[in-house]
């Protein structure tokens, strides 16, 4: 935690010194030494945790050269600086115990798109799919590929010269750097770029670092040549990190980038990048191949590779059992049909042809299914292959190959595939055999794993299942990975084929041999203080200093076996976050993270809450703290009992008394409780779960603030409050008592309730509510044609017109509408911790809806995000009673009939209308949007979905003052286009209660109801 002033170590003072002269100097970004931050930022997507001083966000050059130049002061020496991007390493590459040095929040523009030229100029925190995003309206795309791709920052890409799929044909990214804007140790600027002789010459005069450095650049490359020969292997991959074989490029040029690609911000920070762009690629075609054995995809992408592909990629049946069962696979299960007479898929093969022209295209993919028909049903070779053309759709199996890494953490049990010998690579020839041998490894130690990867780079990522809380498993992580190190130096490979190298630098002595000294000479020019990332590749010459180890290094697993077993099971959905860094998400259309996407602070993200959590959990666990414990303490305690001992605490804090706890609930404070985490996440991490019960322990300690009280206590209100709607809508409606809201309570634009109550208007319409007995009576036929609507809060008292209007046109279908009497859902006291109001409420209304889901008529709900609490908060309680309760789109799609007679009875006029979908509802039930378009289609309608990211609103968040202008950004980033866009006027619905407030209360619009929309074409 952050230590009291006059209670500080020697290393705390030094550190808080630096932070306070950056400050006192005008530094222009962020400095946080607060814990929150440094706790989130102790983790990246490794096995290890190292926490760091402090965290620095730059918004400016001038800032990387403030820092340089005062780290490089006498006093500030042992002051250590990581540079970090995306943090998505696999190998600790941007963890330090000293000062990260953040470059993503505020250095993330593109600066420059020069099509004609094919380059573009960047700052390092751009990410890779926001950079491919501005190319695309330009016909170019930035070429090496990652699974990281929409988090990870183009500076990440550069420090470790990052390749992912395609890179025998695009190459590694340093292949595509035209030059690099760096802020050296001393405060130098430099723009690096390829030299001829006599340019090199003029800047080796230089009197200042950067004459320095080219000097001795190009004085170890002169001495050294027929060594660096002799070391670094020909592989498409090659050594990362002081790339000594390329210091001259092919022409004979002097490029200083060979070593500034893949140093890891060991050398320097890189603040932008020039790039080289390539034109898209017209024509595209996809090769999908199934195989019974994994071992037969990899001995069939020798003849693969023969038929001239632009990738091969592969994945086993571990990684694709997962991806089944996850929302992914919706999107590309056409392309891997399943006969039964077939056997299990145990691997597939995903091969890549791109040409210039459709016969070029054809071509190719002739050359590989001729082979596939001849060899089909043989031993050891594929037995079937479906073919995908176009960009969009071959780019849904893509997004399902890049997922396969954070899939892989979600394996059941306490062993999960984990990455730390996960990017080997060896000459493609000789992959066959080497993983043959790898698997026999992994075998020997019991080790399940989940294999994917490159086969034609002979790149193949290899996860084995580990619980890093147990020491045992712990001490195989050197076992293996020596194992492993054996491995690839027998077939010529290198134990770093794509990730850089990290903490496993430890065996750069052993590949790089009598080279190595030249590496660490190298390092001492830059960096001769080892301040820069130190530990990682090389320490500098003479210094003493040492690489790190790869089980000297705290990890993640020592800190969360300090956690009891019951307190992990209990926040289980915090506790297996992997740190893939899904959530980081750069993309403002999809619906994971909005508080990431609008604050870009990491706290703010489900990993970010969920490091928290972790470390909440731990501290616990150091003062005897049991949370299970807790949560029934705080559910039995009398609140008047409880009430000083939380008066008192409230009070400390305001006069500044520092506590964790508080740190961990700004970070909750700032959930929308979307959801969009529980199905985006790979491994499912559950914000809004433990928000939940981190809520109520914290108000356990602290008081609640008065707006809690209403907005969970309003829903069971609502019944009573509608037989006065005037009177409700005067208390909040009238500007006067707004402002009252506002100010005493934090509420702003609360929504009126319908001036008519649903009640009252039922009876026109001949709705009764539904009872077992009711529907008793009924005979086979009429129960046949009968529906029951399960009320909701917000439709039944806030937009009684849609009510009444889906009533009607389930009318008009044909069939028989019963209301079931309304019960408080319970979802706002979950939202906001009152769990144990929560339960009452989840099981009183459990039995109401068991008594009705007997009669076996089907339940539906109208607002999809209450209607979605039946299959997931409620479920949540193993020992509550299942409540199938549909979606609207989910029943009304299987009655095709009725909507087609609909459309013909009403003579329909065709129409084309756009959805806006709930982000819960997209992603939580992702199947039910293409109902959507089968209702709209049988009603003789085109609907399509737009895609957007969260509206901001999410039930009660965005009526609550303190999220007012997040809410309002949120919105902003991707829905408010689509709703002004002029080509949508007339044509928009959407289908959550939360979202049409959003648009009204922000665009001042009223957008219907998709059954609202298809009910008026009736009229």
């Amino acid at each position: 935690m952050i230590p009291r002033l006059d209670n500080l170590n020697p290393v705390q003072s030094l550190y808080l010194e630096f932070f306070n002269q950056l400050t006192a100097r005008g530094f222009g970004g962020d400095v946080n030494p607060d814990y929150a931050n440094r706790v989130v930022l102790a983790t990246d997507n490794s096995i290890y945790q190292v926490l760091p001083q402090g965290v620095v966000y730059p918004k400016q050059t001038s800032d990387l050269v403030m820092i340089a130049r005062l780290v490089s002061e006498e006093r500030f020496k042992e002051v250590v600086l990581a540079p970090r991007g995306g943090g998505t390493g696999t190998n600790g590459q941007s963890l330090t115990d000293g000062v990260v040095v953040d470059i993503s929040r505020h250095m993330n523009q593109i600066l420059e798109i020069n099509a004609e030229e094919g380059w573009v100029r960047v700052q390092t925190g751009v990410v890779k799919d926001q950079l491919n995003a501005a190319l695309k309206p330009h016909g170019l795309f930035f070429a090496p590929e990652l699974s990281t791709s929409n988090r990870a920052t183009i500076g990440g890409m550069i420090n470790t010269d990052a390749s992912g799929q395609g890179s025998c044909l695009y190459g590694k990214t340093r292949d595509h750097v035209l030059a690099l804007n760096s802020v050296f140790l001393d405060g130098s600027e430099w723009q690096s770029e390829p030299l001829s002789d006599t340019e090199l010459g003029t800047v080796k005069q230089r009197n200042d670092k950067v004459g320095e450095v080219h000097r001795l650049v190009d004085a170890i490359h002169r001495e050294n040549r027929q060594l660096i020969s002799d070391v670094f292997p020909p592989l498409n991959r090659c050594l990362t990190g002081y790339d000594l074989a390329h210091i001259r490029t092919e022409e004979g040029l002097f490029d200083l980038n060979s070593v500034l690609c893949g140093a890891e911000g060991s050398l320097a920070f890189i603040t932008e990048a020039k790039l080289n762009v390539l034109p898209i690629p017209e024509y595209a075609a996809l090769v999908n191949i199934k195989y019974a054995g994994f071992q037969d995809s990899l001995e069939d992408a020798k003849q693969i590779l023969g038929c001239g592909p632009t990738s091969v990629e592969t994945i086993d049946s571990k990684v694709l059992s997962l991806a089944m069962q996850d929302i992914v696979w919706q999107t590309v299960e056409d392309y891997f049909p399943q006969d039964a007479a077939e056997p299990e898929i145990k691997g597939i093969n995903l091969v890549e042809y791109t040409a210039a022209s459709q016969a070029e295209l054809e071509a190719g993919v002739a050359r590989l299914t001729t082979y596939l028909d001849e060899v089909n049903q043989q031993p050891a070779k594929s037995f079937g292959y479906s073919v995908v053309y176009g960009g969009a759709e071959i780019s849904k199996v893509w997004a399902m190959r890049k997922k396969a890494v954070g899939l892989l953490g979600n394996a059941k049990g306490q062993q999960r595939p984990i990455p730390f010998v996960e990017d080997t690579a060896v000459p493609p020839e000789n992959l066959a055999p080497f993983i043959a041998e790898f698997r026999a490894l992994l075998d020997q130690h019991g080790l399940a794993y989940g294999m994917f990867g490159h086969v034609d780079a002979g790149v193949l990522h290899v996860r084995p299942a580990m619980d890093m809380k147990d020491e045992v498993d712990e001490a195989l992580v050197r076992t293996v990975t020596d194992g492993v190190v054996a491995l690839t130096q027998k077939y010529n490979g290198l134990l770093w084929g794509e990730h850089g190298k990290g903490v496993r630098s430890e065996y750069a002595p052993a590949f790089f041999g009598e080279l190595y000294p030249q590496l660490q000479r190298l390092k001492a020019g830059f960096d001769p203080f080892n301040q820069l990332n130190p530990g990682k590749i090389a320490t500098p010459a003479g210094s003493g200093a040492q690489l790190l180890k790869i089980d000297e290094v705290a990890t993640r697993g020592q800190q969360d076996r300090l956690i009891p077993l019951a307190a992990r099971d209990e926040y289980s959905q915090a506790m297996f976050c992997n740190g893939n860094g899904a959530c980081y998400n750069y993309d403002p259309k999809d619906a994971m993270c909005p508080s990431w996407k609008v604050t870009r602070e990491r706290k703010h993200s489900p990993k970010g809450r969920s490091s928290l959590v972790r470390e909440w959990l731990k501290q616990l666990a150091v003062h005897n703290t049991d949370p299970v414990a807790e949560h029934q303490k705080v559910r039995s305690s009398n609140f008047l009992f409880s009430l000083p001992a939380r008066l008192l605490n409230s009070l400390l804090l305001k006069r500044g008394q520092y506590d964790f706890n508080h740190e961990v609930y700004e970070a909750m404070q700032g959930c929308l409780s979307c959801k969009s985490c529980v199905a985006q996440c790979p491994i499912k991490v559950n914000v809004p779960d433990f928000r939940a019960r981190f809520l109520e322990l914290y108000y356990g300690r602290y008081m609640r603030p008065a707006k809690d009280y209403l907005l969970a206590g309003l829903e069971p209100l609502l019944p009573t409050l509608a037989k006065w709607p005037g009177l409700y809508n005067t208390l909040t409606q009238r500007p006067a008592m707004r402002a009252v809201t506002a100010r005493l309570l934090g509420l702003i634009d609360n929504p009126a309730m319908s001036p008519e109550s649903l009640a009252g208007q039922l009876e026109a319409q001949a709705v009764e509510l539904a009872t077992v007995s009711r529907i008793a009576r009924l005979n086979q036929a009429d129960r046949a044609r009968t529906v029951i609507l399960v009320q909701d809060a917000f439709t039944s008292h806030f937009e009684v017109p849609l009510v009444l209007d889906v009533i009607e046109l389930l009318q008009r279908l044909g069939f028989n509408v019963l209301l079931a009497p309304f019960r408080p859902n319970g979802k706002p006291l979950h939202v906001h911790g009152f769990m144990k109001g929560f339960e009452k409420a989840a099981d009183r209304n459990t039995e109401m809806l068991k008594g009705l889901q007997g009669t076996g008529v089907p339940l539906v709900g109208i607002d999809p995000a209450m209607t979605l609490t039946y299959r997931q908060e409620y479920r949540d309680n193993p020992d509550r009673d299942q409540i199938e309760v549909q979606l609207l789109q989910e029943w009304l799609a299987g009655q095709s009939d009725a909507l087609k007679g609909f459309a013909a009875d009403y003579n329909l006029d065709a129409g084309e209308f756009v959805l806006l979908a709930h982000c819960t509802e997209k992603t939580s039930a992702a199947v039910s949007m293409k109902g959507w378009q089968q209702i709209f289609s049988d009603c003789g309608q085109a609907l399509t979905q737009a895609a957007t990211g969260c509206c901001g609103m999410s039930g009660t968040y965005g009526h609550e003052a303190e999220n007012a202008d997040t809410s309002a950004g949120i919105y902003k980033m991707s829905w408010s286009g689509v709703v002004n866009a002029p080509e949508n006027r007339d044509r928009l619905v959407a289908t959550g209660y939360s979202c049409r407030s959003q648009v009204k209360r922000q665009d001042q619009q009223q957008i219907p109801h998709p059954l609202q929309m298809l009910l008026s074409l009736s009229r």
